[in-house]
């Protein structure tokens, strides 16, 4: 996180301003939301971003932090080591930091706050839910050692247990409140943001157990991967467990456009992958079942038509999204709804637009890094995409220059000295440079939707990190 806090403060000090981000000479576009258009002329009040993120929120992400271990725990010990695994390795933090700067920036604005505050501040009843250990005495023989829980024996048989009476809870009314809302930031986190703050870092780290399992990496964040630690099939379980405690987590945050939302980002993180196998728009033709077998042959997923140049472009944007936008860009959207963004207000659709563009450049970034950076910068071995057969931004930009890379794209090189043949084409072009410059537009597009909100430490911490994304070097 050091590396990551002095990488995004350095780049702020270097830059006069994030509206220094120019449109690079001859890009070619390829998506949509990437076509150059006029840009708005900067607003003469705009100053240099100096916001710290992660100094700024320090607090918040220890806290964050700390409490996040305890809500992992499982009676399975192997499972719990597991499961706090990479949490306890250096890390970006980078999807709950936007959590938490959205709400920063955003807590007052929409219509709804009073109430959502109101709760935090006099809703008991919510807020020892909210707290509740993640494995209540109803879920039945679920256990998590490390917070105060019931546990069942399995000495003798199950017997019926009734529960005593429970005094039905008192919960005060809100007081009446009026028509009009002042939209006035508090700079304040309600506790309901700071959970679901956790609950997306939990997502993304289930993800990444998943991934080293799919991608058979021996490394993540200079470490040896779960899977190299523990064992395919321990991941595996890793991940799933982790989803099932970010779910229980989930449930509890009382709003139900924020459970779809989130829920909607691991439906996505399957489509990516599922997409990133296919490597084409197009759709297999199912396997038949038979009684002799279920299995499903990933050869027919493979087995697709070849895409068209812009069709690999489409495919490869698209999987960005599901597979790293998606997940920053719904969870930034679900932390301005918990402040109580009614439908309709512009501040959700702003943390919406933000975290997508900022998770494309993301990712763009790190497909550069693949072919730039050492392993050891990295944390992960480089050259992993291509080893995987997969093309990203450096590999299509680069076949636009050297024709005889789109035979390799097609086959996955998957030949003897396709891997060697394409580094050498690859580092030979701007492919590397042209993908850091289309990185830049999808930045300077997170940028400027930041117009609509009103100056706050928050908002200038979110436009330094348009700018720490993309200068990143690990």
């Amino acid at each position: 996180m050091g590396s990551w806090s002095s990488a995004v403060t350095a780049s702020m000090r270097v830059a006069s301003n994030a509206r220094r981000i120019t449109r690079p000479r001859s890009v070619r576009h390829h998506s949509a939301l990437a076509q150059p258009q006029d840009r708005p002329v900067p607003s003469q009040t705009s100053t240099l971003a100096k916001t710290d993120p992660y100094v700024l929120l320090a607090p918040h992400l220890e806290q964050m932090r700390t409490s996040l271990l305890t809500l992992l725990g499982s009676s399975h010990p192997s499972l719990n080591a597991i499961a706090q695994y990479y949490f306890l390795h250096p890390s970006k933090q980078l999807r709950p930091l936007l959590v938490l700067l959205f709400a920063r920036a955003t807590n007052g604005l929409g219509a709804e706050f009073s109430q959502v505050n109101w709760a935090a501040d006099n809703a008991r009843s919510h807020q020892q839910e909210l707290d509740a250990p993640l494995t209540r005495k109803d879920i039945l023989c679920d256990w998590n050692p490390s917070m105060p829980d019931h546990t069942a024996s399995f000495e003798t048989a199950f017997e019926l247990r009734i529960p005593p009476p429970q005094p039905f809870p008192h919960t005060p009314q809100p007081p009446l409140l009026h028509q009009t809302h002042s939209q006035t930031l508090t700079h304040a986190l309600l506790p309901t943001q700071l959970r679901l703050a956790q609950i997306v870092e939990m997502i993304h780290v289930a993800s990444l157990l998943h991934d080293d399992v799919l991608d058979k990496s021996p490394l993540r964040r200079g470490a040896p991967s779960a899977p190299a630690a523990f064992g395919n099939k321990l991941a595996v379980l890793g991940g799933d467990f982790l989803l099932g405690r970010a779910s229980a987590a989930l449930s509890r945050l009382g709003s139900h456009e924020v459970v779809e939302l989130i829920a909607s980002v691991i439906a996505n993180l399957v489509e990516g992958e599922i997409l990133q196998m296919k490597g084409s728009g197009n759709e297999a033709a199912p396997c038949p079942l038979s009684s002799v077998t279920s299995a499903i042959d990933l050869k027919d997923i493979h087995n697709s038509p070849s895409p068209t140049s812009s069709d690999k472009w489409t495919i490869y944007l698209k999987k960005t999204y599901l597979k790293t936008a998606s997940l920053m860009a719904k969870g930034a959207r679900a932390a301005v709804v918990l402040g109580g963004c009614r439908e309709g207000e512009v501040w959700k659709e702003v943390a919406y637009a933000y975290g997508r563009n900022l998770g494309i450049a993301f990712q763009l970034i790190d497909d550069a890094l693949d072919f730039s950076s050492s392993t050891a910068q990295l944390g992960k071995p480089g050259f992993a995409d291509l080893r995987l057969g997969l093309a990203t931004g450096p590999a299509l930009y680069a076949a636009e220059e050297f024709p005889e890379l789109e035979a390799m794209i097609e086959r996955r090189f998957g030949k003897d000295g396709d891997v060697e043949r394409a580094l050498t084409l690859i580092s030979s072009s701007r492919g590397v440079e042209r993908t850091r410059e289309l990185a830049l537009v999808h930045a300077e597009k997170a940028r400027e939707v930041l117009a609509f909100l009103p100056r706050s430490e928050a908002r200038d911490a979110l436009e330094g990190l348009t700018e720490g994304v993309v200068k990143r070097r690990w």
